[in-house]
């Protein structure tokens, strides 16, 4: 049997892994706290990579700051963590497919990680915007008492600290970038391979966030820095009254990612191609805009034939190079197809793609990347309609959200992140367009539960922090949308089952009993008193999510409580875990949940009646089920 680590992936090993797969001489063994682990011998790293070494020193092309080097290792450090289900908090607890996770969203994310990792198709996110006046998250934990006392005084549920950045700190930069950056990183690993990432930002922090992106995300995978045009003006602007802010748009690979389009029933095709007998429309086949230089794209540069015979290369001027749309492959292929037309201007050939009309089917064109405006009183009046008064600054407009949603072109049974949650517009969003389009996409909100200033409205509505405003509103407008959709459907052309439902999740210290992860540390007084390496607070539920957790099974998987021999047991995806934390299991039980034949069967390691139950319990299931893997805790 195996024993869960019950603890998030060390990152740094993983990427030790990698390395030792390209050079395996770079990589050996270390003894640390008792422990053998891999470790990277960098001189012999520096030898395999002589060709491209940059010395200590030499001036290079590179974004940094103060304890950059701190925030890229606490993204990579593990955690003893858990989140806790809530139930009493949730709506539709055993069916929903959305998740309302309260915590500090960077161990949030670590604790999601492996679960989530390449599966989430788009993240949102709306940080602070380091005005001056931003609580921001503070992940140094390496103070005083005094110290710790004596900053801001706010803190979340769990006792973490937040900061007003105020824009005398000396730091005020360089704390914003080392709040953001862990948590760009580990949010980029649960992105699928076409994901999406679009963040909200404005001038403070804008150029900061374009360069932090550039390197977690690649350069090459920019996609788009959207203008968002608000209504009026900030007159208590210094200068000009400022109407925007920004979107900045990453894709995990470029090359894969696909953007949305607009539907349009008016687009023109004025050519004709008698061979198809299709109209058709001209497209430049050189790319322009951003990234259409030749060492954006050096594999997009190559010359095709003109129709004189002739090498013709993607040029952006006469001593420029640039780059084609498509692969050479592609290109070939349609031009073989007579998909590629060929123009003369000023005794040059230009190469266009025929964009041919699409019959039977939707026409579309590219969205701007200036958005219409979408003033943030909508967001705040829609809010002040859900709840009867004022009770959130500045929501995001919902109508924005199912916008950006579709920015992205994604099925409709994706999952959406956001780990700035906020009033949970997002949420809202995502219910709202799956009601206009039969959608099943699911949600996953994170959020740090600030307290609400006692003087505010939300206070004063009986809202003690941030996430009770968000799930109040999930649930409320839930219901709303709900029921406008009962209004406008009839019974013949009855749309599938709305999920207006959410699992509330918390984040907590890890179930487990310190001496769990360092049984060096047990002295005589703790054996008298340990009688269970699960802390006496915590419940069934409890342990089963973090198993989960641990063996990456999504967290809206569906959870069913069963009995045998008179001990319950989980059941969780159909037979992909089977856990009973029930204590005196017998060779009976555990030999019925044996026959069930699950992926995973999970114990506790006290649970067994005898020492000899825990013996026979692997030779149990190898007779009656040799393919499930047995884990104890």
């Amino acid at each position: 049997m195996d024993k869960l680590e019950m603890k998030t992936a060390r990152i740094s090993q993983e990427n030790i892994e990698k390395i030792r797969g390209l050079f395996p001489n770079a990589v050996t063994e270390v003894i640390k706290d008792g422990k053998v682990e891999l470790a990277v011998d960098f001189d012999i790293l520096k030898q395999e990579l002589s060709d491209s070494l940059i010395e200590a020193g030499q001036e290079r092309y590179q974004m940094t700051w103060p304890d950059k080097k701190k925030s890229v290792v606490l993204a990579n450090s593990a955690i003893s963590a858990t989140l806790r289900p809530c139930r009493d908090e949730s709506v539709n607890f055993d069916t929903t497919q959305n998740l309302y996770i309260e915590g500090d969203n960077l161990d949030v994310l670590k604790l999601l990680r492996e679960t989530y990792l390449g599966k989430v198709k788009m993240i949102y996110i709306d940080p602070p915007y380091n005005t001056g006046n931003d609580f921001v998250y503070d992940d140094d934990f390496a103070q005083s008492a005094d110290d710790y006392k004596g900053n801001s005084g706010q803190y979340d549920e769990q006792g973490n600290r937040l900061v007003k950045n105020l824009d005398s700190n000396g730091r005020f930069h360089t704390d914003w970038l080392n709040m953001i950056y862990p948590r760009l990183k580990v949010a980029r690993d649960m992105l699928t391979d076409d994901g999406v990432i679009f963040i909200s930002i404005d001038d403070s922090e804008q150029a900061n966030l374009k360069k932090i992106c550039d390197e977690v995300f690649g350069e090459s995978n920019f996609i788009a820095q959207f203008t968002r045009k608000g209504s009026g003006g900030r007159q208590d602007s210094k200068y000009y009254a400022i109407v925007h802010e920004y979107l900045i748009c990453y894709a995990k690979n470029s090359n894969l990612y696909e953007s949305g389009k607009i539907i349009v029933e008016d687009e023109v095709y004025p050519l004709y191609d008698e061979k198809k007998k299709l109209h058709y429309k001209l497209q430049l086949l050189r790319k322009w805009g951003e990234n259409s230089k030749r060492e954006n794209r050096p594999n997009l540069y190559y010359p095709i034939p003109d129709p004189d015979g002739n090498d013709l290369f993607p040029m952006l001027s006469d001593d420029e190079e640039g780059c084609w749309r498509w692969g050479k492959e592609k290109m070939f292929e349609e031009i073989k197809n007579g998909c590629v037309e060929f123009k003369k201007k000023d005794g040059a050939w230009i190469a266009y793609e025929k964009v041919y009309e699409i019959i039977d089917g939707q026409k579309t064109k590219l969205y701007s990347t200036v958005l219409d405006e979408v003033s943030n009183n909508t967001g705040a009046a829609l809010l002040k309609q859900i709840f009867g008064d004022k009770i959130f600054n500045y929501p995001k407009p919902t109508d924005y959200l199912v916008r950006i949603l579709k920015l992205a072109n994604f099925n409709k049974n994706s999952i959406i992140l956001d780990f700035f949650s906020g009033s949970a517009t997002t949420a809202h969003a995502v219910m709202q367009l799956n009601a206009e389009d039969g959608g099943n996409r699911k949600f996953i909100m994170v959020q740090l539960p600030e307290k609400c200033d006692e003087k505010s409205e939300a206070y004063k509505a009986g809202y003690k922090n941030i996430c009770e405003i968000g799930k109040e509103r999930i649930r409320r407008a839930g219901k709303k949308i709900l029921d406008e959709q009962k209004d406008k459907t009839d019974l013949i052309n009855k749309p599938a089952p709305l999920d207006i439902g959410f699992r509330v999740l918390k984040l907590d210290s890890s179930n487990m009993q310190d001496v769990f992860y360092n049984p060096a540390a047990m002295t005589q007084d703790l054996l008298a008193t340990t009688i269970d390496n699960v802390k006496p607070d915590r419940t069934p539920m409890d342990l089963l999510f973090q198993i989960m957790l641990e063996l990456g099974v999504q967290l809206s998987a569906k959870i069913e409580e069963k009995e045998i021999c008179g001990k319950k047991y989980y059941v969780v995806n159909e037979n992909e875990i089977i856990a009973c934390f029930d204590d005196n299991l017998n060779n009976d039980v555990i030999t019925e949940i044996a026959k069930l034949q699950p992926l995973y069967a999970v114990f506790k390691d006290k649970s067994f009646a005898t020492d000899s139950v825990g013996i026979n319990n692997e030779q149990l299931f190898k007779t009656y089920s040799p393919t499930t893997e047995v884990k104890v805790i």
